[in-house]
């Protein structure tokens, strides 16, 4: 799609929190709300003209690194959020991108995230083959606190879960979905600790795609005070994707 009439650097979009996004308490689940964000990036993408369906005519396509989101509080059942998007850096094949979420104008949550153009014929990264020069991006106005990272793996962790990639797991690109290995790792935490949203912050690092019937191991370490858990996904001891969270 060409680039829309209405396209701006930084983007604000609506969203109401139906009943399906939501824990049994009637807040926003942790994978809903990366959803959110997901889409009003993707949002964001298709009015600036590299979207999905455009990247697809160079068989490319944007698949997220790393992620990094910030919590003070979460939405609720029927609550209209408003989430703010736009970009920190953009050249070649990367691009850094800042998310905010607010309700009743106060902001509730921040996300820093990391993006790279993937061939999906070729299943590895390239040069985006769009034009994106019309993006002013804001390097120095930042959505979180602190910036993603490099998660750190205990050698000692423990094996907790293996699981299948089934089906219901792929997206549109023929991988896991990013938010699916969130749930894979969320199912196995305290659901007090999810309930009471005593998720402060959580990062994610997606290190290597998994595909339809690939089996994997959830493993699971904690830190002395109990302040950090990590979680690492794994293929044939290669690790896939790491995940810290970290409590209020």
């Amino acid at each position: 799609m060409p680039i829309s009439p209405n396209f701006t650097s930084v983007l604000s979009k609506e969203w109401e929190i139906n009943f399906t996004q939501c824990t049994p308490t009637g807040y926003l689940k942790y994978t809903d709300l990366c959803n959110l964000l997901q889409l009003t990036a993707a949002a964001h993408s298709e009015v600036g003209g590299i979207s999905f369906a455009d990247m697809q005519e160079f068989n490319q396509a944007w698949v997220l690194s790393r992620m990094r989101v910030e919590i003070t509080a979460l939405p609720k059942w029927q609550d209209v959020v408003t989430v703010k998007t736009w970009i920190n850096s953009l050249e070649n094949s990367r691009s850094v991108r800042a998310l905010e979420m607010y309700v009743n104008g106060k902001k509730i949550v921040g996300s820093e995230t990391y993006w790279a153009v993937f061939n999906t014929k070729a299943r590895r990264p390239e040069a985006l083959a769009l034009p994106y020069e019309h993006f002013e991006l804001f390097p120095d106005n930042r959505a979180t606190v602190e910036g993603f990272s490099k998660i750190n793996i205990n050698p000692e962790k423990e094996s907790v879960f293996e699981k299948t990639v089934y089906l219901s797991d792929l997206d549109i690109v023929n991988h896991a979905n990013n938010v699916k290995y969130l749930e894979w790792c969320l199912d196995h935490v305290d659901e007090k600790r999810i309930l009471k949203q005593q998720v402060k912050s959580f990062e994610m690092n997606f290190l290597k795609e998994l595909s339809l019937k690939d089996q994997v191991i959830i493993h699971e370490s904690e830190n002395d005070d109990q302040s950090e858990t990590t979680f690492s996904i794994t293929k044939e001891d290669k690790t896939c994707f790491a995940l810290e969270l970290h409590w209020k």
